[in-house]
């Protein structure tokens, strides 16, 4: 098979001047298992998120007050009153979430955070999909035309997501009820480990970094804020791995609260 013929305009791999290989790439090494993987992972999760933020039951424990956060804020009229916080908005209606004011702002913050670009950019849109490895992309305009000019309002769904995760705290802190008064059990130990970790990824980001010390010219003139600077870049180091865990921690948050809100299993209770 021979190798694409150079086009006057095209960049990267395929622009005048770079070598003509037939070869995809020269590679002997599983280069393809890493993009293979993301792949798998984050089509699980956004399979699963889909089903569950349409299913539209098995959300709450009026018992203990566990919300999903896949659910939270609800503000469908369609939502059980108790569980609507917040109050309730939104019309009842198959094709809309009852967390639709929500949802869409974090799938925006995630899409357009700097690590999960390189993840998508190298699995799903191969660009590239791994070094030395040819893209199949004879152009590249970057992240300079729609829909790719959206990631540079990543800073502003930053600042979404903080208020949510705010929310998601205001409802960890609720779910500490019981039928008598103060209750605590499994659901509370899951609910606040996920707030926890959502708080570590969102404060990892590098909008974040950029909020509390990227703009300053002297920091010793800012102890305060360099010191948070200096916190946040320690966490921003392992961003990548609190993209991925937060992601697990999303689904057994709400797989644990469907099962007890669904009667399959009962809550672990230690007080209440």
């Amino acid at each position: 098979m021979s190798a694409p013929t150079a086009d006057r305009n095209a960049t990267g791999v395929f622009s005048p001047g770079r070598a003509q290989i037939a070869q995809r790439t020269l590679r002997t090494d599983r280069w393809w298992q890493a993009p293979l993987l993301t792949n798998l992972g984050l089509a699980a999760f956004v399979i699963y998120a889909t089903v569950r933020a349409f299913w539209q039951d098995a959300y709450w424990v009026a018992d203990y007050h566990y919300l999903t956060p896949f659910y939270s804020p609800c503000v469908s009229t369609g939502c059980i009153p108790e569980a609507s916080h917040f109050g309730q908005y939104l019309p009842d209606v198959w094709w809309l979430p009852y967390a639709a004011f929500s949802l869409p702002f974090l799938l925006l913050f995630r899409l357009t955070c700097y690590y999960y670009r390189k993840a998508y950019y190298r699995s799903v849109w191969q660009s590239p999909t791994a070094c030395a490895v040819a893209e199949p992309h004879a152009k590249y305009t970057g992240e300079t035309r729609f829909p790719l000019i959206m990631q540079n309002f990543h800073r502003y769904f930053f600042y979404i997501a903080v208020l949510i995760s705010l929310i998601n705290t205001w409802d960890a802190i609720l779910a500490f009820r019981s039928p008598t008064g103060f209750g605590f059990g499994l659901g509370n130990v899951i609910l606040v480990t996920n707030v926890v970790l959502l708080w570590v990824y969102t404060l990892s980001c590098h909008s974040c970094r950029h909020v509390t010390g990227g703009r300053l010219k002297h920091f010793s003139k800012h102890p305060v804020r360099y010191w948070i600077w200096t916190q946040v870049s320690k966490i921003n180091t392992r961003h990548m791995q609190f993209a991925w865990i937060t992601l697990a921690t999303l689904m057994i948050t709400d797989f644990y609260i469907m099962l007890v809100a669904s009667g399959t299993i009962s809550d672990l209770r230690f007080i209440g």
